[in-house]
């Protein structure tokens, strides 16, 4: 197991490390392959903060306490984790496999944009957006219902997806009042 522990605002204590690894050897039990553990430990005026991300077969689960206690922060968001993680595999047990040929491969498709030319004017070109962050998403064949479980199990706002029922791009995001949106293509 790869753990970073890193500290902000805060002197790390030997029996803080101490403490922090020992409650998560509990949540490696739960994983069969080699468990990546990235835990965040940090003071704001008299808040402390415990974040830990785990990287575990193939899932990258998430959660952040805060209390009056360090100790008493991580502790509680260990027990966040070991929740998030039984309640994932719950819902694991009950999935039901996928047939073979529900199992295919996004294929994204190139499409060209046509390009300004220099004689068009200036405040046609001015609307092209400005992109300062770009990301390349896998794009694995899921249904709804796994789509919901990942949401919660990595606390994002959305995911995006192959829907391995329509076979095309879906984008599932979490509502206020705990339910789902689901945006499709229409065509």
């Amino acid at each position: 197991m790869r753990l970073t522990i890193a500290g902000r605002h805060m002197e790390m204590t030997d029996a803080l490390k101490s403490h922090v690894e020992k409650y998560l050897e509990k949540l490696r039990g739960h994983f069969d392959r080699v468990i990546d553990a990235d835990v965040v430990l940090s003071v704001e005026k008299h808040r402390h903060i415990a974040e830990i991300t785990l990287h575990a077969n193939g899932f990258r689960i998430h959660g952040r306490e805060s209390s009056d206690d360090m100790y008493a922060s991580v502790d509680s968001v260990i027990d966040k984790l070991d929740k998030q993680i039984r309640k994932h595999k719950d819902r694991l047990g009950q999935h039901q496999s996928r047939k073979a040929a529900e199992l295919r491969e996004f294929r994204p498709e190139t499409v060209e944009l046509k390009e300004f030319a220099p004689s068009e004017s200036r405040a046609t070109a001015a609307v092209q957006p400005h992109v300062i962050r770009r990301e390349k998403l896998s794009m694995k064949p899921m249904t709804v219902e796994e789509a919901a479980r990942r949401i919660d199990l990595m606390e994002e706002d959305f995911v995006v997806f192959s829907n391995a029922e329509t076979q095309q791009v879906n984008v599932l995001y979490a509502r206020e009042d705990g339910t789902y949106g689901l945006i499709e293509p229409q065509y």
